[in-house]
């Protein structure tokens, strides 16, 4: 598997405890977009910093688990596959793409979660066991 280093290390913050410390790696004129699919519904996060800082406030913090299936790099451009994991059951497939910037600090960030599509070969998830 190709490493996509720095949205990595973003979903191990996302599964800590302090899930706030990934404002700290987001560049001065950052834009992203969530879309999060329920299965019943779908909501579209997206936005600057503030927007980011809104997300995280409304996210179940200590919960889910991320477990990657494939990553890759193209220069500044990383793309992750992965599960979403709660209490050991996968809830939902996702799909990232970041850029990171010349400051080392992500730009761009788009995600896509669906609990409607599974990959063949899908991460073993276990309470706990981020970024596997």
């Amino acid at each position: 598997m190709s490493e996509a280093p720095f949205l990595t290390k973003w979903f191990e913050i996302m599964d800590s405890d302090t899930p706030s410390r990934i404002l700290d790696l987001i560049d001065d004129g950052f834009t992203f977009s969530i879309l999060f699919s329920t299965g019943a519904g779908a909501t579209d996060f997206a936005g600057g910093r503030e927007a980011m800082e809104g997300y995280l406030a409304q996210r179940e913090k200590n919960t889910l688990t991320h477990h990657p299936l494939a990553t890759s790099s193209a220069g500044r451009d990383e793309f992750y596959l992965g599960e979403v994991g709660r209490a050991g059951e996968v809830v939902a497939t996702f799909v990232a793409a970041g850029q990171v910037g010349p400051s080392g600090r992500l730009e761009r960030l788009i995600i896509g979660r669906s609990p409607a599509v599974r990959f063949e070969g899908g991460a073993d998830v276990q309470p706990g066991a981020a970024g596997r």
